[in-house]
């Protein structure tokens, strides 16, 4: 059973952008797993399951541009549909 349903995956661009940072308030805000938050100052790498997508595209908009957005159905995946 998969807990966590959508594969959030997106891109940062921004200045002074912690990685650190934004790693811990996923951790401390967001229900989730499989995070990865990697990158430098200028542009960071998201990679999450969760069940609110919308929450992490909508705190990742807030830190500066985000890009090559990619929000997969992962129950859907399973069952062989389209995700």
């Amino acid at each position: 059973m998969i807990e966590f349903r959508y594969d959030t995956q997106l891109l940062i661009e921004g200045k002074d952008l912690d990685e650190s940072a934004i790693r811990d308030y996923f951790i401390n805000n967001f229900m989730g797993d499989s995070l990865i938050a990697v990158g430098d100052d200028e542009l960071i790498k998201i990679h999450f399951h969760t069940n609110e997508p919308w929450k992490v595209l909508e705190y990742c908009a807030s830190l500066g541009e985000i890009f090559d957005i990619v929000v997969e159905d992962m129950i859907r995946q399973s069952n062989g549909q389209q995700g």
